[in-house]
């Protein structure tokens, strides 16, 4: 029995669409927020694995390096600076940032740092841009093979019908996560190939929700009267059927995103999608499996982050649901 249209806008739309939008904004933004270059690497020894909240003194050297220290003291001769346990002097004819009370610039690491001293922060902030990407453009991807074949299933006569939809059997049969592992391991991983590889093969459910509405609407009698009126099927298909039909196509594109995003992250920790230096929220969270303990950090804001865009278009799916498909 259809279910009542509610009034309003319902809330898991209107906080999954809030919270998709907040990510997608924070995504777009994140050269701006991002605090530091998510590749850059001044000081390893001296930054690798800090800890949230962690603030250093950064001295520029006019050899160009620079040299991050914990604590710092100011003396006629220079400055004189400790880092890695021990005490260093610094002439000041070698400290290009020099102040009077020290130096001019300071490191704050608000998310902590990984094993290259690379702020996190700005690290998740630009891996949210790649997962996001990669997510949006192997859906797309996905839903135009999957309403193409869909359609063709529907409208291509028996044959053309048992051949796709036995295709679309067979490839639901083998495990998804198994045969993008396979694909990646004879290509070369990276985003374009990582994108190809989800959509490519992610279209499989969208291809058959299509032929059913399809099928469902070939028999209306607005599709009835336009057959009447000699218009062509491909016209049909595009000003009557699809219409029509992609409510629930979209609806369960929706919710393919979050399970895009899960399985690149997902080739991505095994090292097979998104390779570093490139940031992905799947390539961090590996990053931090080794030293989960003693520097919890590193996987567990990516990995927070990952969590809460999976919910969110989990969210915006039932909410699109609800708002849109009273049949539900």
């Amino acid at each position: 029995m259809p279910r009542p249209r509610r009034a309003g806008v319902p809330p898991p739309l209107a906080w999954g669409g809030g919270l998709v939008v907040a990510l997608v904004l924070v995504a777009l933004a994140a050269p701006w927020l991002a605090p530091y270059d998510p590749a850059e690497q001044l000081d390893p020894p001296a930054a690798r694995y800090r800890p949230p909240g962690t603030e250093l003194a950064a001295v520029h050297l006019k050899s160009g390096e620079w040299r991050f220290a914990e604590r710092l003291r100011r003396t006629p001769e220079g400055i004189e600076i400790e880092r890695l346990g021990r005490t260093e002097t610094l002439p000041a004819s070698e400290v290009v940032n020099l102040t009077p009370s020290g130096v001019a610039d300071r490191r704050l690491y608000l998310l902590g740092s990984d094993r290259f001293g690379r702020d996190l922060l700005s690290r998740t902030l630009h891996g949210a841009r790649v997962s996001l990407a990669v997510g949006v453009l192997a859906m797309a991807l996905a839903l135009t093979i999957g309403v193409a074949l869909g359609s063709a299933a529907a409208l291509g006569g028996r044959w053309i019908d048992a051949v796709i939809m036995r295709g679309v059997d067979a490839l639901m049969a083998f495990p998804w996560l198994f045969l993008m592992l396979a694909l990646a391991a004879f290509l070369r991983p990276g985003p374009a190939v990582t994108v190809t590889i989800l959509g490519a093969t992610g279209w499989t459910r969208i291809s058959r929700l299509t032929r059913a509405e399809i099928l469902s609407l070939s028999n209306r009698e607005f599709v009835v009267a336009a057959r009447a009126m000699g218009q062509r099927p491909l016209k049909i298909l595009w000003r009557h059927l699809l219409p029509n039909a992609l409510t629930p196509v979209l609806i369960q594109s929706t919710l393919l995103v979050a399970n895009l995003i899960l399985i690149e992250s997902s080739l991505s920790f095994l090292g097979m999608g998104i390779q570093p230096p490139t940031p992905s929220w799947g390539n961090l969270i590996a990053e931090g499996q080794d030293v989960l303990v003693q520097s919890w950090w590193i996987a567990t804001f990516p990995g927070a982050a990952l969590a809460l865009t999976v919910i969110a278009f989990n969210l915006l799916t039932e909410g699109l649901r609800d708002f849109l498909d009273p049949r539900g």
